[in-house]
């Protein structure tokens, strides 16, 4: 069983008092009821007492072990790939597992964005010896069927039955269900309807493709039926509970901003956490911001807005990377942010199928979370409105030659400039918007590096050392690209003294959305787009995946324009990241 070791010097006390609330109040037997109100005064809030079937994942999810078994033994030895098609909550644990529980199954790739430029790098993929999860809590996603469509074209073009190729993770009765059943996939999971996406690790979403992969998903679920026993203790005792009081308290106390530190082990959980954080508590003007990947800056330059969490090798694990020179330097660093003031949280993991037990830990952590926060932690208001402003642009994008912006814009809404950083080694001025409304077409007009600089510098000096500047990057991805853009939120730290984070769209869509609209007004917004190269059609409907990106990146910075979100829209592109590595200089050279 994982342990949990905290540090949270003044805020020690207003921890255990949250405790003795939860204890006086009779809160874990009310958690383990399903009671409702915990997190609202109206038992009938929607989407609330139907969201807590994750408590019950432990006991009832070891039954799929036999059929998951039978489904890895009947995979014939020509499969040589495995690619995960979901987003957010559907694909995020599988991948994680994946990476953390290294089997001798079939090696996963995640495909999770709308890039074309992602897709054409897929070219590798050999369709007759795959197979492809399409996992979709609700069957509709547009991001997943689209990319359904795009690989069940190119499986179709090389074998008679492509069907046997696929296999559907979903809900009852969606339409991804029907679909699956209409065309013949190889099967067809469907999920407990009242476990929402981002608490469905331990249930067919996460096991499923777990289980082809080659994980030990008995090991995994033995040690969350552990951990669940433990979240039955007294409040004191609880480790669900613990941290749920820690990450409540600390927020409250503007302690907002959890960052992860990983062994290198255990590097792929806070992906995980961080979507779980994010889409759980950034609602109502509050929130949990997760900062995961941030390079790492000298402990007195951190500021009193953190909280660090650090996952550490235990036991044998950590005696074994010690004696094959791996030591982990997670404690070291660890001791130096706690010697500065920093409040720090140590969970200590030994054996792999422990992740099963950090799953359900952090579910039970992070709703009680929303408890100390006094928000509801299972839905996500915020997140359709990206979603139907994106819809709207790709109504009003005009394509068939493809190469035009939507030109509608919302009434009473004044275009802003948008920085473009061009293919050549300059940077230029088009008509886009960095804060409100829909952009009008595009006008070239004569490039001005000054203007730009300052459009940049205004931007930058926008931004106080207590909010998150978060990057939400529509680009391809690739080695490089996070190279640099990890070289880029190094940049913007230095020279805002903020928190960054970074989320690659449509992705982040799924992980971050909520937060970035629902939570906390500390937040400032940098939007990274390119040209997403030529088109790619998106078989069986009448637009691209340039078209779809596009409209998504359009949807989402109107949607925090009308949250009265600060954020600015910045074209890149050009060879060897040229236009990155431009952004980069000016962030660098401003005052």
């Amino acid at each position: 069983m994982i342990e949990i070791e905290l540090s949270a010097g003044p805020h020690t006390e207003d921890m255990d008092r949250r405790l003795r609330e939860w204890a006086a109040g009779d809160a874990v037997a009310r958690l383990w009821r399903r009671d409702p109100t915990l997190w609202s005064a109206d038992p009938e809030t929607p989407e609330l007492a139907d969201r807590l079937g994750w408590l019950e994942l432990p006991e009832t999810s070891p039954a799929m072990l036999g059929p998951l078994e039978a489904l890895r033994a009947g995979v014939p030895f020509w499969f040589t790939d495995l690619v995960l098609l979901g987003m957010g909550g559907s694909s995020l644990a599988p991948e994680v597992i994946a990476h953390t529980m290294r089997g001798e199954g079939l090696p996963l790739t995640l495909v999770d964005t709308t890039h074309p430029g992602t897709l054409r790098d897929l070219e590798w993929l050999r369709p007759a010896n795959t197979i492809f999860v399409v996992s979709s809590k609700s069957g509709t996603t547009v991001e997943t069927l689209s990319l359904f469509r795009h690989f069940w074209s190119r499986t179709a073009e090389v074998v008679d039955d492509p069907g046997e190729h696929f296999i559907a993770i979903t809900d009852p009765g969606s339409p991804l269900a029907e679909l699956g059943r209409e065309r013949g996939f190889r099967a067809v999971f469907e999920a407990p309807p009242d476990v929402g996406g981002r608490f469905s690790a331990l249930s067919p979403f996460g096991l499923v493709p777990a289980a082809l992969a080659g994980a030990d998903v008995a090991a995994l679920l033995a040690e969350a039926a552990e951990a669940a026993d433990a979240c039955r203790d007294d409040a004191h005792l609880n480790p669900g509970f613990l941290l749920g009081a820690a990450l409540g308290e600390l927020a409250l106390a503007g302690r907002d901003k959890v960052t992860f530190a990983a062994a290198s082990d255990w590097n792929a959980f806070p992906d995980w956490a961080e979507q779980l954080l994010a889409e759980s508590t950034g609602k109502e003007g509050r929130g949990i911001v997760p900062v995961v990947g941030e390079p790492p800056r000298p402990p007195d330059e951190y500021g009193e807005d953190r909280v660090f969490v650090g996952l550490l090798l235990g036991g044998d694990a950590a005696r074994e990377a010690e004696q094959w020179g791996e030591a982990d330097e997670t404690p070291d660093l660890l001791d130096a942010l706690e010697a500065a003031g920093h409040p720090t949280l140590r969970i200590r993991v030994e054996q792999p199928g422990e992740l099963g037990a950090l799953f359900f830990v952090w579910e039970v952590g992070v709703a009680m979370a929303g408890a100390a926060l006094g928000i509801h932690p299972f839905n996500q208001p915020d997140v359709q409105l990206a979603k139907r402003l994106a819809r709207r642009a790709m109504a009003g994008d005009g394509e068939p030659e493809g190469d035009r912006e939507p030109e509608e814009r919302s009434p009473g809404v004044e275009p802003a400039e948008d920085v473009q950083v061009s293919e050549a080694d300059e940077i230029d001025l088009v008509w886009e918007l960095p804060r409100f409304g829909h952009a009008p077409p595009r006008t070239p007009v004569t490039p001005d590096v000054d203007g730009i600089r300052e459009r940049v510098e205004e931007f930058l000096a926008a931004v106080e050392s207590t909010d998150y500047i978060a990057i939400q990057a529509f680009l391809a991805g690739g080695e490089e690209e996070e190279g640099l853009l990890a070289t880029l939120r190094a940049a913007l730290a230095g020279a805002t003294g903020a928190t960054t984070t970074l989320g690659y769209g449509p992705r982040f869509l799924h992980s971050t959305g909520q937060l970035h609209k629902g939570g906390g007004d500390n937040a400032v917004f940098l939007q990274l787009v390119d040209d997403a190269g030529e088109h790619m059609h998106v078989p069986e409907t009448d637009f691209t995946f340039r078209r779809l990106i596009r409209a998504q990146g359009l949807g989402d910075i109107e949607a925090l324009g009308r949250c009265e979100r600060l954020a600015l829209r910045v074209r890149v592109g050009g060879p060897e990241g040229l236009g990155l590595r431009r952004l980069i200089q000016l962030v660098e050279e401003s005052p």
